[in-house]
């Protein structure tokens, strides 16, 4: 999923998509990249779960996912939390040996 995010383009399309579903075809109108390209970073998101396809008459709109971002900032924070623990062991280690 990070390597999904890890683009500039993909990052706007999910805020786009935040606001409303939106065609491919739709984002290309608004972003600065090919209909082709968009296709592909759509892909990529949905391959990764952050976007859901739907059909609506004869067009496919993408609508953003919400959970799995906010799965994903859950596990940045715990893993966040688990190296502030870390660094103040050390801390306290580093600060043992100075002052024996």
């Amino acid at each position: 999923m990070c390597g999904a995010l890890a683009d500039d383009t993909r990052w706007e399309i999910l805020r786009r998509l935040g606001e409303q579903p939106l065609s491919a075809s739709e984002l290309a109108q608004r972003l600065p990249v090919t209909r082709q390209a968009i296709a592909r970073h759509l892909g990529v998101l949905h391959e990764v779960g952050l976007v859901e396809p739907a059909k609506e008459g004869r067009q496919l709109r993408y609508r953003a996912l919400g959970q799995p971002l906010t799965q994903l900032a859950r596990d940045l924070e715990n893993i966040g939390q688990a190296w502030e623990q870390r660094l103040d062991r050390l801390r306290a280690i580093a600060e043992e040996r100075a002052h024996p």
